[in-house]
């Protein structure tokens, strides 16, 4: 996160480093807001108290910081419109049958342009798998997620990005109003070395092919 964006007063970029730095961690101190937006305690104390006046955070008796009633509101307000609306309950199928064919857990990320969070999974059915990315903020740069959603219909293949002996197999759909949108394999580095890697990257195509045409996006030019 940065507020040195040239389009961007400096005071109204801190004030949202702030926010997203507590809404991406759920809870966070004075402390660990501060140092995750490079700003002094003094700032960020200023910048917290105007998000709770304003409802957008509350502060507990302990000094943890979380979203506030007007965080909450918008959420509540969006949720059955906009283009994301119906992506998680007609995604989830196409995720579950990935999942069986290729034997390891599935993801369906969203992206504003800065991050990419998971929102919606399937879970590997072996004993060893990768779970635990739902709600995750992951970066763009240099991982299979973030350079999937730059270059949509290119299956792209990380390993060792977010987690050590962790591969990531991503491919991306075509942008939805801006959000990128897309859908990543991701299991232990021994299961997915290149062979493995390029069959699940067939699957991950029809999976993704098969994803655009129910949410009604034009994917002619994903074709491989």
């Amino acid at each position: 996160m940065t507020s040195e964006e040239p389009d961007v007063p400096r005071s109204v970029g801190r004030v949202l480093d702030i926010l997203e730095a507590v809404l991406a961690q759920r809870s966070c101190t004075l402390t660990a807001a501060a140092d995750a937006t490079r700003l002094t305690p003094t700032t960020a104390l200023r910048h917290l108290r105007a998000l709770v006046a304003r409802g957008y955070l509350v502060r507990n008796n302990e000094g943890i910081y979380t979203a506030g009633p007007t965080v909450l509101r918008i959420a509540a307000s969006l949720h059955d419109s906009g283009p994301l609306a119906n992506l998680v309950p007609i995604a989830q199928p196409h995720l579950d049958a990935l999942a069986t064919t290729t034997g390891e857990s599935t993801y369906l990320a969203v992206s504003d342009g800065m991050v990419a969070t998971y929102i919606a999974s399937a879970e590997s059915n072996r004993a060893i798998r990768h779970v635990g990315w739902i709600g995750q903020n992951v970066r763009l740069d240099g991982t299979a997620v973030g350079a999937a959603i730059a270059s949509p219909g290119q299956v792209v293949v990380r390993s060792g990005a977010v987690e050590s002996d962790i591969t990531a197999v991503s491919l991306a759909l075509p942008s939805a109003d801006g959000m990128g949108i897309a859908v990543s394999v991701v299991g232990p580095h021994h299961r997915l070395k290149r062979n493995e890697a390029r069959t699940v990257g067939h699957a991950l195509r029809h999976t993704v092919d098969s994803l655009c045409r129910d949410l009604g996006i034009n994917n002619q030019e994903m074709a491989s």
